[in-house]
């Protein structure tokens, strides 16, 4: 009896870490949209190619966090970091060097929307990143390219 409770523990246990930072991943990809969302109509009314690229940014994080609702699948945690990782590389652009027809931004660093977004993408892009490396780390281990998710890792 006790060699099963040994078995199913550390089972159990990585079943509540994968459901917890899954959980962490989708409301910060849901919120990484909703900031974007909110930021649209003025973009869309000063540069519409920036707010195209918002769309691109809101469709992408949310069928990434569809994904991630499903199962814990690495394309998914991928297209999260990367998704985070290139929007946040667009803020500091936009800030430094500035955007095409968009030289407004440049030096805007307290914009409140903006640090919001930066906050839950570096959270996101975070998570995604840790989930990615350990997956990696545990297929490199094993001699695998691959490992599809956590569970068959284990």
């Amino acid at each position: 009896m006790s060699t099963q409770l040994e078995a199913s523990g550390p089972t159990i246990a990585h079943a509540v870490r994968d459901g917890i930072l899954r959980a962490v991943a989708v409301v910060g990809l849901a919120g990484v949209a909703l900031i974007h969302l909110l930021d649209a109509p003025g973009t869309f009314a000063s540069t519409p190619y920036k707010g195209w690229l918002y769309v691109g940014l809101i469709v992408g994080s949310l069928t990434a966090a569809g994904a991630l609702v499903r199962r814990s699948d690495p394309r998914a945690w991928a297209g999260a970091a990367a998704l985070c990782a290139g929007a946040i590389l667009a803020f500091v652009y936009s800030r430094t060097v500035g955007l095409p027809a968009s030289p407004d931004d440049i030096g805007n660093w307290a914009e409140p929307l903006g640090l919001a977004s930066l906050f839950v993408e570096g959270a996101v892009a975070a998570v995604a990143t840790a989930v990615c490396v350990e997956r990696l780390a545990v297929a490199t281990s094993r001699g695998a390219r691959f490992v599809p998710s956590l569970e068959d890792a284990r």
